[in-house]
Parts: C-alpha cells; structure tokens; sequence
C-alpha cells in the first residue's frame, strides 16, 4: 500500500504508543469490546439556582436510579425499610455510619451483611463498564480488595471461603466503615457515567459555591452557560456593571454571606457607604426576598436593604454609561435615570408618565445621571479589587471557562440553556456584533468566543470592550441566554404599576411548541431532526397550569422544573433530571426536597415520578455514541498501522 508522506508521519507517531503488532492488535481488539458495551447513563439536570442540597442529593441517588436498582436486585430478599435504610447509607454512608454504629448491638454482623449487600449493587452498578474504566474509578486504598469482590462469585464453592475471609479481614482490621464509604462512593460514581448542567448554576439559591466544588470532583461534566452564570463570571473578570448585579440579586435573596463568606469579597466598603448615604431611607421596596428572617434582627435586616438599594443604584448608573456609549446593544429604553423627574416623582417609560414610589435619589445627578459619586466610584474599585483577587472566585471562573459553552451537541441531543434567538417570522434573529451580521448556531459561536476572549485578555486593561458583550448577554434584547426584549429590574423597584413589569419573550418561547421550531434549530445544528433532541433550560415549566416539558412532537424537551425554591410555588414540582440510558429517554419530575438532615435521620427520599419518553428493547452501545465514533476512527487508524507493519513501510520496535 503506497502512504502519503502525512500519513507516514502519522503512523510514525502511533507507532511511538504502539510499537508492535501485538500492542496494536491487542488495541484494537480492547477497542471493538468497548464498542459493543452498553453506552453510559447520561443525567441533564439545569437551573440549580444554588440549591446545593436539592442538587448533591438528587446526585447521591441519581435521581432516584439508585434506590430502583436496589429494589431490582433485593425485591424479594429485603424488606422496605431496609431497602431504604440500604440506599439512603449509599446516599449518606459517613453521617448514617455514625448514627448505625451507635445503636447495633453487633455491629461486625452488620457490617458483614451491609458489605455483602453494597458489593451486590455495586456490581450491578459496574456490570456495563470495562474493568479497565472501572479500576479508574476505584479508591487507590482499596483498589485491589474491591476488584476481587466485583469479580468473584461468592456462590462458587471454592471461591466462597476466599470471598468471606476478604470481608472478615476487612472488619477484622478495622478498615469495615472507610471500605463502605468507599463502595458507596463508587456505586453514586458508576451510577451517573456523564453530567450535563444546562445552565444557571448561580443566584437565588444560597450555596452555589458548593455546587461548583461538587461538579469538581466528577470527572465527565459539561456546563452549557446560563446568564445567572455569567454574571458571576463577567463579575470574576472585573466587569463593574455585573459585580453590582451580583451583588444586587444576592442582596436581594438574602445571600450576601455566599458573597463574603464563601468567596472572601470585602462587602465592608458598600456596607458603610450603604448606611451613610440612605440612613433615613426606609429602603422598603429593597427588604430581601427571601429573607430566612429567623437568621437576622430587624436591624441587620435594614442594613440589607440599605446596601441593596445603594448597589441597585449604582448598577443602574454603570449600565447606562455602557448603552449611552454603545447605542448599537440596542438597549436605549433602559436608560431611564434621565427620564426621572424628581419635583414631579415620576419617570416617563414609552412616552407615559408613571408615579415613582421612592423619590429617594441622594447621589443622583439630573445633569448628568450616570455618573458615580466619589464615594460610589470608591466602592466600586474596592469590591472589584475583592472579585479578581478572589482565588476561590477566580478558580471556580477557570472550571466555568473550561467545563462550559454556549452550547452543546453530544450524542445526537443538542443542549443550550435559553433560546435561538428568533423573529415572529419564525426566523433566526439576526444580531450585528462589531460591524458583523450572526444568526442561529453562528450567533451562539460568536458569544461563545467572545466569552473565552473576555476570560483570557480580561487581565490586559485595554480590552474591556468585551465587558459590553457579558453585559448584553445576561439582558439584552436579543440574547440567547436572557430571551427577552428588556428586564424591567428599575421599573419592579420603583413602579407600583405592574403594567411596566411586564417582560415580553423572544417569540422562540411562543413557538416551540411547533415539531417545525425544533427541526429548523436540529438542522442548522447539523443534526439529524429525526433522531435528535433539543435540552433547554431557562424558563420554568408550569405543570401546575398543565404545560407540558416535552414539546415540538418530542423533538424538545425542557428541564427546568423549579428545583429553586423561589420557583417551586409556580412550577407545582421541584426539577427534572432528564435520564439518558441505553434503553432510552426518561423524564424523572421531584418533590420538593426537606432537607439532608431528615434524609439522613428519617430516611426520607425525594420522591420522583418517571415518563418514559423513548424506549427500545435493543440497547444502545458505545457504537452509537460520539465517543463510539472517536473509537471507530481510533480502530481505522491503528488497523492502517498493522498494514504498514505487515508490508514493511513501518518496522517494528522493542521485538528481538
């Protein structure tokens, strides 16, 4: 076979992994096994809000996966309790060992059985991976001792002493509660083999900190970014106009200790301008939302409200220098402090007059209404400061930048959080970016760049132009993450009339209800309209009046279900998980979660209802996957490198 210099200098570099026939034949052959493997179960959760303990347990028993795999294996063994008190011990295993140890009388029988049963799920749990994947997985302590148990068949006579005396060993020596610890870490991991997060990670919710060092510490996770998301990223970047966002919505939400606790950002400064500026101001359309009162005094409270109303001012001053200087965003009708008539106490909106009902404006400028004050310049420059310096900030912007995208198509299923930006035509939208027309996917790859270019020059002072794009991103009237016209945030503040509160939708979220919406998106995608999905977030489903998550004939499913609570009295449900599986599609819909402490001392679980969406009784391998396709390639490539081999072309090295 005659080889193009190219591939001769490809097959070279392969040849360097794979040195010999046999090494590449055994390649091969490890390959087309994994080939034919059932494919990994896929979990698509979005809109987490910062609803840390929601999120963590829904991963700890993986959407209710675990506790149907228990009952699958022990529904004729066990009773109910102890299928129960079985998954919530996987879920929970440190705080539940503490509470078992304490009250069993024989604690080494327990921890016999309990081993027996744990080893049982987990080699159910890994029965569809290689055991080479599988060793990736398994604790470095215990890696060799777990591998046995996975496989061995203790039912075997000759094999029965060897596996009973691993498990007394393993208690003899002390080692019983780390072992299960371990095993039920292992089974949570090999239960969910890939994470998709369709976006909004951040605000409302108190801990999306946690969230973020959670997704750490799981090795397959894609992150499709939300526009909460990218507030705290462009805030991470130094963006002025998002940190007092930031600041306002954690304000506003009563999650202000995330803000200073979990990320060191010294909230002093605007604290002490705060209450000098609006010490006589009664604040009361700034009280926090949701307040969780129990925490605070009346006093502490205010304080809140005092600093939320500065940093909300201060966000409408630094937002309307950007649209004042960039008339392009299209955003004019935000620019509203200099329609405020203060002797009047009114601001006119569209050409009408409305009533404000706070006239309270101390470091407003009639003439010249964007500007700081000296102080509030101050503040700002300090809590920028804070954010960039932050290395908890910084570190969880990196994983952000690396982990996320505008977008995502992975196993025929297109994911992206808010919309494709569309007009009442049906047709894609088109936005002008620096002097260029975008539209459909092109528009989503332009933001996605400018969010990496913003990342990595956000340190070069001359580049902050993309500071302008984040902004528009989390508002702007044609942004695929926000999916409105405007965002009336001045006017739910200062306005009674909730005339003005209104927020009209891009006509995509009218639309997608139409099988055509979703196949006009798969195709201008390059995806497969017949054999693919859409997975969107954003805006949540209200199953309390009857709307319906699938749409678009089954071509679009949404997966916003409320987990944050501030949702939860809209949507009727707290949040989906979308389960991808190699039998198919389905849609698992949650009860409201109480709290880790009742599920860890009352075993009480999230209660999950399923619809099958799609369902085959042939199973789908890693053949029909993205990675299957990776691998098929891999396969051409090393089978070129066994011709080259065998004719000559290339020798083999390391044989004698």
């Amino acid at each position: 076979m005659n080889y193009t210099e190219e591939q001769l200098r490809y097959l070279k570099l392969l040849a360097k992994h794979y040195p010999t026939i046999q090494k590449a034949s055994t390649e091969i052959i490890n390959l087309k096994a994994i080939l034919s493997l059932p494919k990994g179960t896929e979990h698509f959760l979005s809109d987490l809000h910062g609803e840390y303990e929601a999120f963590t347990h829904l991963l700890n028993n993986a959407s209710g996966v675990i506790k149907r795999k228990i009952n699958d294996i022990f529904k004729d063994t066990l009773r109910d309790s102890e299928m129960k008190g079985l998954a919530t011990l996987i879920y929970y295993p440190e705080e539940k060992l503490k509470k078992i140890t304490k009250k069993e009388q024989d604690v080494d029988e327990w921890y016999k059985l309990t081993l027996h049963r744990l080893i049982k799920v987990c080699r159910n749990v890994s029965s569809k991976y290689t055991r080479s994947k599988v060793r990736k997985l398994l604790p470095s302590d215990f890696a060799y001792v777990i591998e046995e148990l996975l496989h061995e068949n203790e039912n075997l006579v000759n094999k029965q002493h060897y596996y009973d005396g691993i498990i007394d060993t393993i208690i003899s020596t002390g080692r019983a509660k780390q072992f299960i610890i371990e095993l039920s870490v292992l089974i949570r991991k090999l239960t969910i083999d890939r994470l998709h997060i369709v976006g909004d990670i951040f605000d409302r919710g108190p801990n999306p900190d946690l969230i973020i060092d959670e997704l750490m510490q799981h090795r397959e996770v894609d992150i499709q970014w939300g526009n909460h998301d990218i507030v705290w990223m462009g805030a991470a970047m130094g963006s002025l106009q998002l940190i007092a966002t930031l600041i306002r919505i954690a304000a506003r939400y009563d999650n202000l200790d995330t803000v200073e606790d979990a990320y060191g950002i010294n909230l002093l400064p605007l604290a002490t301008f705060a209450m000098q500026t609006y010490k006589d101001d009664p604040c009361n359309a700034f009280r926090p939302k949701i307040t969780g009162n129990e925490k605070y005094n009346e006093d502490e409270i205010y304080l809140v409200s005092q600093m939320h109303k500065a940093i909300a001012v201060i966000q409408f001053k630094l937002e309307g220098q950007i649209i004042k200087q960039h008339p392009e965003l299209n955003m004019n009708d935000r620019l509203l402090l200099e329609k405020i008539d203060l002797k009047k106490g009114s601001v006119l909106i569209g050409g009408k007059e409305y009533a404000l009902n706070d006239t309270n404006f101390p470091t407003l400028n009639p003439k010249n209404p964007y500007k700081l004050t000296a102080q509030e310049a101050d503040v700002m420059e300090r809590l920028k400061n804070s954010f960039t310096s932050s290395h908890k900030m910084q570190e969880h912007l990196r994983y952000l930048i690396n982990k996320g995208s505008m977008y995502l198509k992975y196993n025929s299923n297109l994911l992206f959080h808010g919309c494709i930006p569309m007009n009442k035509q049906g047709e894609f939208q088109v936005v002008e970016i620096e002097g260029k027309k975008y539209a459909g996917k092109a528009l989503l790859d332009k933001f996605d760049e400018i969010v990496r270019k913003a990342y990595y020059q956000h340190t070069n002072e001359e580049t902050p132009k993309y500071h302008i794009y984040l902004l528009y991103l989390w508002r702007g009237p044609d942004s695929p993450l926000f999916g409105k016209k405007r965002m009336t945030t001045f006017e739910r503040y200062f306005i009674d009339n909730k005339e003005t509160h209104k927020e009209e939708s891009n006509p995509y979220f009218q639309l997608r209800d139409k099988e055509e919406l979703s196949t006009k998106i798969l195709s201008e995608f390059g995806l497969d309209p017949e054999r693919s999905h859409i997975i969107n977030g954003h805006v949540p489903v209200k199953l309390k009046k009857g709307e319906n998550p699938v749409k678009g004939k089954g071509k679009m499913i949404v997966i916003d279900g409320g987990l944050s609570r501030a949702y939860q009295s809209v949507t009727g449900i707290a949040g989906y998980t979308l389960i991808y599986n190699s039998y198919g599609l389905i849609l698992a819909s949650h009860e409201p979660f109480e709290s880790k402490q009742k599920a860890i001392e009352e075993e009480i679980d999230i209660v999950s209802s399923l619809q099958i969406l799609e369902n085959s009784s042939a199973r789908k391998r890693v053949k029909d996957t993205d990675v299957g396709k990776v691998l098929q390639e891999e396969i051409k490539d090393l089978e070129m490198l066994l011709k080259a081999y065998r004719s000559g072309c290339i020798k083999e090295k390391g044989t004698r």
